[in-house]
């Protein structure tokens, strides 16, 4: 399947949830879902925005932790799926302890889920948080792409270099993105084209 045959256009924001009882429920046949999940500040609700072509399906934060439900954003043929970021210090821990929970029983229990896109900072080396997201992905058996973004922030000529960091901490080859410049865009979508034919 060509990436481009993924219509995300007419993307629109569904419900947020923190519980299974509000997750979204779909007359017919259920929709493929794809998540997001990476630390907070990390540019999901950006990548999001860039590949549904518009800027402001997704609210973008200064603050980060910010997001603390999960989100759902219907389009045609799928779902994309914004988890709480997770690894902010400055969040109570009250909060945070709720999101570990949270995010765990989604992965586990929601059979719609397709495959995750894991999302770093390619200026940084990956956090412990970040690999052992991808080591619980693994042993579950959990399909999973990383993508590497802000890439704008990091000259051309270093991507490179960045990547490979990225990948000796993660064990996979990122997928370089940038939300400003569009950078990355047909090969996320690629992506997320082969997580829903299950390659």
């Amino acid at each position: 399947m060509d990436g481009k045959l993924i219509n995300l256009n007419n993307g629109v924001f569904e419900v947020s949830a923190v519980g299974v009882a509000q997750y979204p429920k779909t007359d017919g046949p259920p929709l493929p879902e794809i998540a997001l999940v990476g630390r907070s500040n990390v540019g999901k609700s950006s990548l999001l925005n860039r590949l549904a072509n518009r800027r402001d399906l997704a609210r973008i934060s200064s603050r980060p932790g910010r997001t603390q439900t999960i989100n759902f954003y219907r389009f045609r043929d799928l779902r994309i799926v914004d988890l709480p970021g997770y690894g902010y210090a400055q969040v109570a821990k009250h909060v945070r302890a709720k999101w570990g929970p949270m995010i765990e029983v989604y992965l586990r229990g929601r059979e719609q889920l397709v495959g995750v896109i894991q999302i770093v900072d390619l200026r940084h080396k990956p956090t412990a948080d970040d690999q052992l997201m991808v080591q619980w992905m693994d042993q579950h058996g959990l399909p999973y792409v990383v993508v590497a973004t802000k890439a704008d922030k990091v000259a051309r000529g270093k991507w490179l270099h960045h990547a490979k960091v990225t990948q000796a901490a993660l064990g996979v080859e990122p997928i370089v993105f940038s939300a400003q410049s569009g950078v990355g865009k047909d090969s996320v979508l690629e992506a997320m084209a082969q997580l829903l034919m299950g390659e």
